[in-house]
């Protein structure tokens, strides 16, 4: 089973409301939690399942970032091999934009992380939300069920 988990940090020099929209846009079907840090900061979080996933499947396909994303996974994975993280840009997602930030961004990024029960699962994932490509064009595409 894929579990994943979603943050953001929401700085003193943010609107809150502006960090939970851009978790919104990403993942639209959460409901993220705030818990305060400080009087003036905080972390948006939630957990859910490989369908909440479904919008940024949508959305590498609709920027033609699937080679990119790809990197990225494999970039996070776990010396186990049972979960990957990476990070996404928070500033460009209050855009409904997608994007793969080099490095953690000044004000903090959304992070995301992915389990598994196997490193046999992760890979099945990973072909579902990037699947290989050939000239940037996928080679397959998995089900949702499949994973």
């Amino acid at each position: 089973m894929i579990e994943v988990a979603v943050s953001a940090g929401a700085n003193p020099t943010e609107d809150r409301e502006i960090v939970r929209a851009a978790l919104k846009s990403m993942f639209p079907e959460s409901e993220p939690a705030y818990e305060e840090i400080s009087e003036f900061s905080g972390i948006f979080s939630f957990k859910g399942d490989i369908h909440s996933l479904v919008n940024i499947h949508y959305m590498i396909r609709q920027e033609q970032i699937i080679d990119t994303a790809r990197t990225q996974l494999y970039k996070g994975m776990s010396k186990n091999e049972r979960s990957t993280s990476f990070i996404i840009s928070k500033q460009v997602a209050t855009v409904g934009r997608l994007n793969f930030p080099a490095q953690e961004e000044p004000l903090g990024s959304i992070e995301i992380s992915i389990m598994a029960d196997s490193p046999e699962e992760l890979l099945r994932f990973f072909d579902w939300l990037t699947p290989p490509t050939e000239n940037g064009i996928a080679n397959f595409e998995l089900d949702i069920t499949s994973v």
